[in-house]
């Protein structure tokens, strides 16, 4: 029954096969590059449009009963690393990409919750939800989704922790720590057609922001999976590179896309040979630390502080990558 629930409803198997019959009849040679590359391109990105539509919009029927206020009682009620884990906990029911998330982390922030609550929250919030952990099921399986997940659970934890340690609350700007909102008041109560409503809006907000990142990334993976030499991935991901890790995270690094548009590009990566841990940093890189989402985390910290989140984030997701690789056997 999972068998058929993990290839047939998430991974839509017969989705694969229904355009290859398509493609055949128009009289497509699927086993050149061209007809190759386009039967990955239709077929991912239908898939992930789907699943993403779907998963959007009931996490966002979850998200309508954590608005941001509510958060932050939830977070005010712990203390210590409990505290950072509830923060990272919640970062997976809130926005699917960085830059949404710092407007959210900047008023919890101003809010009065601990720093390290907030970055535990930030770190979080892009690199793992719960609309990733289906999709990355539905590419790589269970063990790997759940391991992926918890991984970057704990790099939020851990991060968001020794951010606390630190001690830098003088490293937030000024006009967030002079802001005495307190976020007290609660939002209305909403009907379930309030809940259907507010999920179909972000349905179509989050689309119109993704799509074109999706689009880019299923391109990008169809070159990889029918263009780019196996050997060619192998030599720099694969086993013989032994800072294949280093080298993806790094590339992650300046690109800016959400987990929705790099799943491809890790599918056809994994295909042609590259490291399990080389893939999943170069996920994490890509949705944790994009270069637009740190221009504009620098607006709300200080240079020192904004130092301190990347290299936390660099460390730990490089760690994730080779315990991945060392781990591996294990989950494939």
């Amino acid at each position: 029954m999972w068998t058929f629930i993990q290839d047939q409803i998430l991974g839509m198997k017969w989705l694969n096969a229904l355009i290859e019959k398509l493609l055949l009849m128009v009289g497509l040679n699927l086993d050149s590059r061209i007809g190759g590359s386009i039967q990955f391109f239709i077929y991912d990105t239908i898939k992930i449009t789907v699943l993403l539509c779907v998963l959007i919009f009931l996490i966002s029927y979850i998200q309508s009963f954590f608005p941001p206020e509510r958060s932050r009682k939830i977070m005010g009620r712990f203390q210590g690393i409990g505290a950072n884990a509830v923060g990272a906990l919640l970062g997976t029911v809130t926005p699917f990409c960085s830059c949404s998330s710092i407007p959210i982390f900047m008023g919890f922030t101003s809010a009065g919750l601990p720093l390290g609550v907030t970055f535990s929250f930030l770190i979080s919030s892009p690199m793992v939800d719960l609309g990733s952990l289906v999709l990355l099921i539905s590419i790589f399986g269970v063990k790997i989704a759940m391991a992926y997940v918890l991984l970057g659970l704990v790099i939020a934890v851990l991060g968001g922790t020794l951010i606390e340690n630190l001690h830098m609350e003088d490293q937030i700007a000024d006009f967030i720590r002079n802001n005495n909102s307190k976020m007290d008041i609660d939002s209305p109560n909403l009907t379930v057609k309030d809940r259907l409503l507010y999920s179909r809006d972000q349905v179509v907000s989050t689309f119109k922001k993704v799509f074109l990142y999706i689009l880019v990334g299923v391109a990008i993976g169809a070159v990889i999976h029918n263009w780019i030499p196996e050997g060619w991935v192998e030599t720099i991901l694969g086993n013989n590179n032994p800072f294949g890790v280093v080298l993806a995270t790094l590339v992650g690094i300046p690109m800016y896309a959400d987990i929705f548009g790099t799943i491809p590009i890790a599918e056809a990566l994994l295909a042609k040979g590259a490291l399990l841990g080389a893939i999943l940093s170069f996920m994490m890189a890509v949705t944790t630390l994009s270069l637009p989402s740190l221009i504009m985390l620098k607006k709300a910290i200080k240079s020192k502080l904004l130092g301190t989140f990347i290299v936390i984030c660099t460390v730990g997701i490089i760690i994730v990558g080779y315990g991945f690789n060392a781990i591996a056997y294990l989950l494939v």
